[in-house]
This record gives C-alpha cells, sequence and structure tokens, in this order.
C-alpha cells in the first residue's frame, strides 16, 4: 500500500492576521509570506518551517561544523548529488567539487541551497585553499598505504577528500592528501559507492567530534 500523506504542513492557519509576529508586533523576517501563504512542502526539519531559505542558511552558519568535504569531478558522477546531500545532513563547513565545475544536482534533493559549494579546476587548487586555511587533507579510498578509517584519529578541523565512482581518488589527489584511510569490507565486494563512502566517512568523523 503506498503512502500518499504530503510532506511538510499547509498555509498558516487563520491567515494573514494571525501570522507570527516579533514581540514589537513586526512580522518575523526569518518567514516567507509566499510559504505562510500556500504551505511547506520542503524536506526541511520542523524548525525551519516557514522559513526563507536564506533564513535558514543564516542560521546553519552560527553551527557550522569545522569540516569540509571535497569529491572530484571528472566524469559528472551522480554520486556528488548524494554526497552533498549528506553533507548538509552533517551540517558541514563547506562543499568542495574539484575538477568539472557542473555537476549532477539530482542527487542532492536541493540540499545544496543550504550549503556553501566551492569550486577548484583540480587537486592542487583544493591543496592550496587548504594550506591556506590551515586543514589537512584526508583522503578516502582503499589504495595501498591506506588506513583502516575505524582505526584513524580524524583531526575535528580537515577535508574529506572522495574520489569518483569506479576509479577512486586519481593520483594527483592522492599526492595532496595528509593520509588516505580506507573503510575496512567485509563481503566480497572491494570497494563502496562514493555516496556511501562519503556518508560513513562523514559519520565516523561526527563520532569523534560533533
Amino acid at each position: 500500500m503506498s503512502d500518499t500523506r504530503e510532506v511538510g504542513v499547509g498555509p498558516w492557519p487563520g491567515g494573514p492576521d494571525a501570522w507570527p509576529r516579533l514581540p514589537d508586533g513586526e512580522p518575523d523576517p526569518r518567514l516567507d509570506p509566499e510559504l505562510l501563504a500556500h504551505g511547506d512542502r520542503r524536506n526541511v526539519v520542523d524548525r525551519y518551517r516557514y522559513w526563507t531559505v536564506e533564513a535558514i542558511v543564516a542560521d546553519l552558519d552560527e553551527r557550522r561544523n569545522p569540516l569540509h568535504v571535497a569529491i572530484e569531478n571528472w566524469a559528472h558522477d551522480l554520486n556528488i548529488g548524494s554526497v552533498v546531500r549528506t553533507a548538509n545532513a552533517f551540517n558541514v563547513a563547506g562543499v568542495h567539487v574539484v575538477g568539472r565545475r557542473r555537476w549532477n544536482r539530482r542527487g542532492a534533493m536541493v540540499t545544496d541551497r543550504y550549503l556553501h559549494v566551492h569550486h577548484h579546476p583540480d587537486a592542487a587548487a583544493l591543496a592550496a585553499w587548504a594550506v591556506e586555511q590551515g586543514l589537512p587533507v584526508i583522503g578516502v579510498d582503499n589504495v595501498p598505504g591506506s588506513v583502516p578509517l575505524e582505526t584513524y584519529a580524524l583531526p575535528e578541523r580537515c577535508v574529506l577528500l572522495f574520489g569518483q565512482e569506479s576509479v577512486g581518488l586519481t593520483p594527483e589527489a592522492q599526492a595532496v592528501c595528509t593520509a588516505v584511510v580506507h573503510i575496512t569490507q567485509h563481503g566480497s565486494t572491494r570497494s563502496l559507492n562514493a555516496g556511501a563512502a562519503a556518508a560513513i566517512a562523514m559519520h565516523s568523523w561526527a563520532l569523534q567530534h560533533a
């Protein structure tokens, strides 16, 4: 049996005269009149119902985690959107797309609106930016010399760098990493897809620091 329930909430009950106001009687600037009038069907947590995108971003900025996530983009990988969506769930400080500027946003489910997404033409450019910020780059891939993620103490302030599906981190990307970690496999498959690996790595960081 399919679930036909609508996501979100409908118009604010009572019409414009009942819309929330500040203690001084002025309209709450965080709230979007269009959403109040017509309902908010976005995939946002309840505290952000009826808020404008700008207000949500400003509130998230007040409590961003000091983690950055980067992913190489050479073949328009569909997993990039999934990585971005997970990065939003962990409220990271920034997402960095390395390589092609354009990326497939479908999997992000518009969560990129609530993040700060940056572009770097290559791994060297990402590394230069990270040095300026004092952030070590930690690669995630099961390459020779990598260490198990579950035994590695991830820095609180760092960049987690992921490669593309099937090819993993390029040699150029591996070269800019302070360390490379891998997710231990217990079945027959050699590796996880990039979206799943990113989710596990971000959760591992959160267990240590969030």
